[in-house]
């Protein structure tokens, strides 16, 4: 049975992106589970369409069942036991699950258009031989008689956590796998990340009356028979869905007038008040975030104690809820902002999860900074100095590296988080504040609810500073390389100052030099790469635009209109943008060499 009538419906919001050579795929969840709390053990009904917007047609499908991941031999299992650092929430923990302790999903039936499909089951991936190809336009139905055991909380999903919430329910579904202009990808579960299809959920869940649940989406509940409760939860525009339940969740909401619903779900233990306390700072998270990056685009968005840390979900966050009150609102700050990139900048979190994790704790801290009124020269300064640390280790990574497969996890960590974050803060100093802040809006704009890749990023960056930038990535992302800039040296005139800078390092940059003079005046030079094409914005009211420097230059030497003797500092980068592994050398006069202990 074919459905193009309805597939041309699901696709209309395809079209343009049509247009312009952008494609990707729709779905619609239907899904009706039963949950029972005495064996934690669910049983379901889920129908999927499936609407093939690509141009290719499609004879195989993959469906992610996250559960089986949490068995001992496992790949995450496995993985975990053999890696260097494992994460320390993981460890050996699945290796010890009891039968009755594990998660598993299992498929009961399965139909396609109406058809029984072949399949096969390997991991968290199952492989389906499609009984009928789905041509291009088309949709198909796949129906799915399913039923699984939540896992002993170990990562993100299970029972039980240590805070006592009884169900933390992510990945806890048979998911369709992403298909793009890449082919499938059919990730098996092993640690981290993740990539989803865009469409809409309506999500019956029925369980014990006594429970109260949270999740994705706005809902409803009624009451049912047998001492149970039936919920309905629907969320359009979204590429996951997630719930959490506990008998012993309190509920308040407070509104972001003109952006959304904030709904809070939490213990009410000795840290309830702190719970209350936080919210109109989480308001001001919402109301800063959306100003600077985006207007966040859903109705509501809910804050839910539940997982093993901090985890991003569509219009929710799973967090633990113990802990000093601004770690808390930090904790959500980061979590909050992955609906920003994850969310609604839907990119593939298992190949870039830099774009993922660096842009969103890039945006906590820009925004924390702003929260708090701060007022930092750099708020990404912690960030730097990690950067520099990493850069002298022999497991140093390119942001290239797929999620799973980095050496060791710190690598995958300092990676995604730090570098992914300086590579904006960077960008930034590369393109000028205004240039780059209305970049940031042009890219949310221009790739909410699809799913941009690194070049398409970089393309709005350029359009919106009218600079060639591909060189940065190039370097930046591709590569190892560090960046090393020096004063080398600086030639006393009566009249001028001539200062030679040398770049000792690998990686080419456009330089930003501060003269201070002895009575206090400022001055700025801007250097930009030739590689650059242009220049960017002046910030700050001296600003001074030099030629540019050839890469392939060693040193270059330029004037400043005033004596030495008049002359305080010369400083490289002194907002400390610039990701430079040697900062004793950016600095004119040098600094006196710190004093160490002797023998």
């Amino acid at each position: 049975m074919k459905h193009t009538l309805a597939a041309l419906f699901a696709g209309i919001s395809s079209l343009a992106m049509a247009q312009s050579g952008y494609w990707q795929q729709h779905v619609n969840y239907d899904i009706d589970i039963t949950l029972d709390h005495t064996n934690h053990q669910f049983k379901g009904l889920e129908r999927i369409e499936y609407t093939n917007n690509s141009p290719d047609t499609l004879h195989k499908a993959y469906i992610h069942l996250y559960f089986n991941a949490f068995q001992p031999n496992s790949m995450m299992d496995v993985r975990s036991l053999n890696i260097a650092d494992p994460d320390r929430r993981v460890m050996d923990r699945i290796s010890k699950l009891s039968k009755d302790e594990i998660g598993y999903h299992e498929i009961e039936d399965l139909q396609v258009n109406g058809m029984s499909c072949h399949f096969t089951i390997s991991g968290t991936i199952m492989k389906l031989v499609l009984p009928e190809p789905i041509a291009p336009g088309e949709m198909a139905v796949f129906d799915f008689k399913f039923k699984g055991q939540v896992p002993l909380q170990i990562r993100r999903s299970g029972r039980d956590n240590k805070e006592g919430i009884d169900y933390t329910m992510t990945q806890w579904y048979p998911k369709m796998a992403e298909y793009d202009k890449d082919g499938w990808h059919p990730n098996q579960y092993v640690g981290r990340e993740f990539y989803g299809v865009y469409g809409s959920y309506d999500v019956t869940i029925t369980m014990d009356k006594d429970y109260v649940i949270a999740g994705t989406g706005t809902h409803t509940k009624h009451a049912t028979y047998n001492n149970t409760n039936t919920w309905n939860f629907k969320a359009d525009n979204v590429h996951d869905f997630a719930w959490a339940a506990d008998p012993n969740y309190q509920h308040d909401s407070i509104d972001v007038p003109g952006i959304t619903t904030l709904h809070f779900y939490y213990q009410t233990d000795t840290l309830a008040q702190q719970w209350k306390d936080i919210q109109p700072d989480v308001k001001r998270l919402f109301e800063i975030m959306s100003a600077k990056f985006g207007k966040y685009p859903y109705e509501q968005f809910s804050v839910i104690q539940g997982g093993d840390g901090g985890m991003e979900y569509p219009m929710c966050t799973m967090i633990v809820g113990h802990g000093k009150r601004d770690g808390k609102v930090g904790l959500i700050a980061h979590e909050a902002f992955h609906n920003w990139y994850y969310g609604i900048l839907g990119t593939d979190e298992f190949r870039y999860p830099w774009m993922d994790e660096g842009f969103t704790s890039y945006a906590e801290d820009i925004v924390l900074d702003s929260l708090y009124n701060h007022q930092a020269v750099n708020p990404l300064e912690k960030s730097y100095k990690t950067y520099r640390y990493y850069a002298q280790q022999p497991w140093e990574e390119p942001l290239t590296t797929p999620a799973d497969f980095y050496a060791v996890n710190s690598a995958y960590s300092i990676n995604s988080y730090v570098k992914g974050a300086i590579t904006l803060a960077q960008l930034e100093y590369i393109m000028g504040e205004e240039a780059f802040a209305e970049g940031m809006l042009n890219y949310f704009e221009t790739w909410k609810f699809k799913h941009p890749k690194p070049a398409d990023f970089l393309r709005v960056m350029e359009l919106s500073s009218d600079l060639e930038l591909d060189w940065y990535f190039e370097h930046w992302v591709n590569t190892t390389k560090h960046i090393d800039y020096a004063i080398d040296t600086v030639i006393a005139g009566k009249v001028k100052t001539t200062v030679t800078l040398a770049n000792l390092g690998t990686h080419p940059m456009p330089i930003d030099v501060k003269v201070t003079l002895k009575n206090g005046e400022t001055h700025w030079y801007n250097i930009p790469l030739q590689m650059m094409l242009g220049n960017k914005s002046a910030e700050a009211t001296s600003w001074n635009k030099l030629k540019a420097w050839q890469w392939t230059n060693p040193t270059y030497s330029f004037e400043v209109n005033y004596p030495t003797k008049k002359i305080s500092s010369i400083e490289i980068d002194p907002t400390g943008r610039l990701a430079d592994i040697v900062l004793e050398n950016n600095l004119y006069p040098a600094p006196e060499p710190k004093e160490t202990d002797q023998q």
